[in-house]
Parts: structure tokens; C-alpha cells; sequence
């Protein structure tokens, strides 16, 4: 199994999974927030036709997330899955004209080579849903839009071999910015978007020998920076900065081996 990301950041976020098993090679797209013209400009940089893919999972409505979700489906028959939560805060679209199918918490589902687990966390959406993924050989964890750490949320990733994770913000950057103070307050809060810090006291929490690849992901343009979500990612797996790969917003970060 190997994934990668073509865009990751509050402009969009779309991250593709891929598994090849007996001759049959599954994609599996994770958000799609870009215009289906800019989909299809980012997939191919990945070397993937929108046609390929046997799936897309939507983590929740927002639009740096949804975004040509539906438009998507319909050309091309792809296979939609998302929360009850989600269907409904997007306008219901008919299952007659896309080929959707909702999904739960803790209830997994098999698309291909490939099984998908979504797992609910604690953002200011109506019922946003995170995954990890497997093979049957190796596991990817996947955590962006979360506002804090959860006993749930660290359960479903502790035994990955990689991690997507949501580094939104540097807390005191977040403070010093621009920002209207109710923005702040609500990035900063419970349902709102991951620090650095809290990042890395998940990562702490996930941390075993078997942890292939982590990918500090969805970061602020304007709140944080590179330098600062890798450093307090790698203090927390006690190794260097330039072992953390960090996602941006424009060409996402290249293929991995999960």
C-alpha cells in the first residue's frame, strides 16, 4: 500500500491511498476540496486518471474538503462514502444519481484490496469522520479537522505504520495573527483545529517501533510554518526535524510506502 497527497492546507485537501493486490490495483481518494479541473491537474502530477479511482471517502462538508466530492461521482460513477451527518449538511444528493453509500463509526468497509475503518472525532462539522486503512500488511492513519485529542481517536491510530497528521497551528502565531479573536477562539478550540503541540502529544501517544513514515498535514499558511510542525513532531519520536515529511498546500507531498 502507498499513499500520497496532491494538495493539503485550508485552499484544499485531497489525499489518494493506493494498494495492489493479484493484478488489481484499488485507489482510493480521501477528500476531493478543488474544482474538478484542479483534481484532474493534481491527480495527474500523481500520475492517476479521476476515472481510476474506486472510491472517494469524505471526511466532513466543509469545502476545502467536499469540494467537487458529488460533481466528481457523477462523471464518472465513482462510489461516494461519507456519515449520514455529512449527506445531509452537503443537500441530500439523491442515491439515484450518485452511487452513495453512508458509513459509521467503527464500521469498516472494503473497497477493492483495500479496508477502510472510519472513526468519528471532535470538529466544529456534523458528523466529520477521520479513517485508517489497511492492506491486511501494513496500515495508514489519517487525522486532519480535529480540534483535540481523544481517547477514541488515539485508539484507532495507534498501530499504524504511517500518519496523516493535522498540524493546523503554532498556538502563539495563532494569537499574534490578524485573526478576529472569534476565529481564533474557534481554530483554538475543542472543535476546531489541531496545534502543533497536541499533534505531537498524539503522535507521543501512537509512537512504536513499527512506525514507518509520519506526514505533518493541513497547515496554516498564515499560523504556522514548516519548521515549526516538524520540530514538534519529531520531539515527539525523539528524532530529527528532516524525518517528518511535511504536506503543502500547493503539491501535497509525493508517494509513500505505508
Amino acid at each position: 500500500m502507498r499513499f500520497c497527497s496532491v494538495g493539503s492546507g485550508s485552499t484544499g485537501n485531497a489525499t489518494l491511498i493506493e494498494a495492489a493486490a493479484g493484478g488489481h490495483v484499488t485507489r482510493v481518494l480521501v477528500d476531493c476540496g478543488f474544482s474538478l479541473r484542479e483534481l484532474d491537474t493534481r491527480l495527474a502530477r500523481a500520475g492517476v486518471e479521476a476515472a481510476a479511482l474506486a472510491a472517494v471517502f469524505v471526511t466532513h462538508e466543509h469545502g476545502d474538503h467536499v469540494g467537487c466530492a458529488v460533481s466528481l461521482s457523477r462523471r464518472h460513477g465513482i462510489p461516494l462514502y461519507m456519515s449520514h451527518g455529512t449527506w445531509r449538511a452537503i443537500g441530500e444528493p439523491d442515491a439515484a444519481d450518485v452511487p452513495l453509500h453512508l458509513v459509521r463509526d467503527l464500521t469498516p468497509f472494503t473497497v477493492g484490496n483495500l479496508e477502510l475503518t472510519p472513526y468519528t472525532v471532535p470538529h466544529d462539522a456534523r458528523e466529520p469522520l477521520q479513517l485508517t486503512c489497511t492492506d491486511g500488511d501494513s496500515k495508514l492513519g489519517i487525522l486532519t479537522d480535529a480540534g483535540c485529542a481523544t481517547a477514541h481517536l488515539v485508539e484507532q491510530l495507534r498501530a499504524c505504520s504511517a500518519l496523516l497528521l493535522e498540524c493546523n497551528h503554532d498556538p502563539q502565531m495563532l494569537q499574534a495573527s490578524r485573526y478576529p479573536p472569534s476565529l481564533r477562539a474557534r481554530i483554538a478550540g475543542r472543535l476546531g483545529h489541531l496545534s502543533n503541540g497536541t499533534a505531537a502529544e498524539i503522535l507521543a501517544a501512537c509512537r512504536h517501533s513499527a512506525l514507518r513514515h509520519v506526514v505533518a498535514a493541513h497547515l496554516s499558511e498564515q499560523n504556522n510554518t514548516p519548521a515549526h510542525a516538524a520540530a514538534a513532531l519529531a520531539g515527539a519520536l525523539s528524532c530529527q526535524a528532516d524525518d517528518i515529511i511535511v504536506a503543502t498546500p500547493d503539491h501535497g507531498f509525493g508517494w509513500l510506502q505505508a
